[in-house]
């Protein structure tokens, strides 16, 4: 398994992959599968060529995997402060230990740049097997979002954690 950065000409597998997503876990996802159809490749190409995202793909061979995003703040006052986001594994590869991987390798991104001293995420609650990952990974929980996403008439609460980038 290689996980790299990915860069606009792995637009059309992220696509898929996240499309996949959003359809599998609704609730872990703010997007919809319908919302992000609808956008066109080049969007997508945008996002992997952002300098305010960083994307990073797990393969398998030729197969995207596994993704799981960087966002950065751009505002001068919040430049110390990352957000992971995105994280998905395909249902082949999960209970692989890729979700873990993927999260080691964003936080060592992050600490590529020495602005950044805080990483934080969502999981929606109920989210066990997520929601332990990060704590594995040295993430603590610091509040809850009530109904902050809603798929369909269901309405699912947001955990939100955070962890220091130090170097370890």
């Amino acid at each position: 398994m290689i996980i790299r950065t990915l860069g606009p000409q792995d637009a059309e597998a992220y696509r898929a992959l996240m499309l996949e997503a959003y359809g599998v876990y609704p609730q872990a996802f703010t997007s919809s599968v319908a919302e992000r159809a609808r956008m066109p490749l080049s969007w997508w190409e945008k996002r992997l060529d952002s300098p305010l995202d960083c994307l990073l793909g797990a393969f398998d061979g030729d197969e995207l995997a596994g993704i799981v995003g960087l966002a950065y703040e751009p505002r001068e006052k919040a430049q110390h402060k990352v957000t992971l986001f995105g994280m998905y594994v395909n249902a082949a590869h999960q209970q692989q230990g890729l979700g873990r991987q993927l999260v080691e390798a964003a936080l060592d991104e992050a600490r590529k740049q020495p602005r950044l001293k805080v990483i934080q995420l969502t999981v929606t609650a109920g989210n066990a097997a997520a929601f332990a990952l990060y704590q594995r990974c040295g993430f603590i929980q610091y509040g809850l979002e009530p109904l902050a996403v809603r798929v369909g008439v269901e309405y699912f609460d947001k955990i939100h954690m955070w962890r220091e980038l130090k170097t370890d």
